[in-house]
């Protein structure tokens, strides 16, 4: 994985790109807002992909817990979304694991509307993208909609050791976990010009700094509260023992920010069927359950 460095306010610049991994953090609050596109234009790739029996869903690696685990071997809330979402559509399952780029941007060219340059892709639609406005405006190849949850980032800490936070000064001298290259990371270590650094303690990734609370090694992680549950959850561990706070620090987006779908700009039938099937998920429960099945909160866009 590619590390992220310290991110700076300019949306524009989000180190080293607008990534995956950065944006465990990264996103201002002026960015959270989602745009959704317009369906005026004539209608005419879905028939295409219905002829090929098959929806090819790209999904990240190693983005638990979304979509991780080896090989073709994938497990997590995006895989089973792509599941789900593929049966209403009639349409066998193919999914695309992929590894994050140093940007954004090159993950949807990569991944939606040109492949990559090993051969590998397109997908027909690619999951976990960020459902904002400046994104979008930067990737007119795209269309980027129908958020189906929001990824908040909090404070996941042990109670015994860490009973409650008002400001990142309450962490001052305790053991924290982050996510290697991860914006959160970023954003903690530069806390008050480095007043928390020397506590910091790297995982590989935000499920494992989380576990880390869970088993006692530190006392909280910064991490989103996906990834905290997850390791509550795969730990089996009592809830009651751990606060999951959410705390804005600069740099933050106070409310996260909300992930949903791409597709080549010109698809939209394929993005019209999609949001459709996503909505019909929504509608019947499933959503929330594929969430729940997973051990996590889904928390609504």
């Amino acid at each position: 994985m590619p590390i992220r460095r310290p991110p700076p306010s300019d949306p524009a610049r989000v180190a080293p790109g607008f990534g995956r991994r950065a944006l465990v953090a990264a996103l201002p609050a002026a960015l959270a807002a989602a745009c959704l596109p317009s369906w005026a234009e004539e209608l005419t790739d879905l028939p295409k992909v219905k002829a090929s029996g098959t929806l090819k869903v790209a999904v990240y690696k190693d983005n638990a817990p979304y979509s991780d685990g080896p090989g073709q071997d994938l497990s997590g809330v995006d895989v089973s979304l792509a599941r789900a979402l593929a049966r209403e559509l009639g349409l066998q399952l193919s999914l695309l694991p992929f590894d994050a780029g140093e940007k954004m941007n090159d993950d949807l060219r990569n991944m939606v509307w040109r492949g990559h340059y090993l051969g590998y892709g397109p997908a027909d639609v690619m999951l976990h993208v960020p459902v904002d406005r400046y994104l979008i405006n930067q990737n007119r190849q795209t269309l980027i909609f129908a958020p189906y949850a929001r990824e908040v980032l909090t404070v996941f800490h042990a109670l015994n050791k860490l009973p409650g936070l008002r400001s990142g000064d309450d962490l001052q001298n305790l053991p924290l976990g982050a996510e290697r290259g991860s914006g959160a990371a970023s954003i903690l270590m530069g806390y008050r010009g480095g007043l928390l650094r020397d506590q910091v303690r790297i995982y590989p990734n935000g499920v494992a700094a989380a576990q880390a609370v869970v088993r006692g090694e530190v006392a909280a992680a910064y991490v989103t509260r996906s990834q905290a549950e997850a390791a509550l959850f795969a730990a089996r561990a009592d809830r009651t023992g751990f606060g999951l706070t959410e705390l804005g620090l600069p740099g933050l987006a106070d409310n996260g920010w909300p992930i949903g779908m791409a597709v080549k700009s010109e698809h939209k039938a394929l993005a019209q069927a999609l949001e459709a099937a996503l909505q019909r998920l929504r509608d019947q429960g499933e959503l929330q359950a594929i969430y729940r099945e997973h051990g996590l909160t889904l928390v609504t866009p």
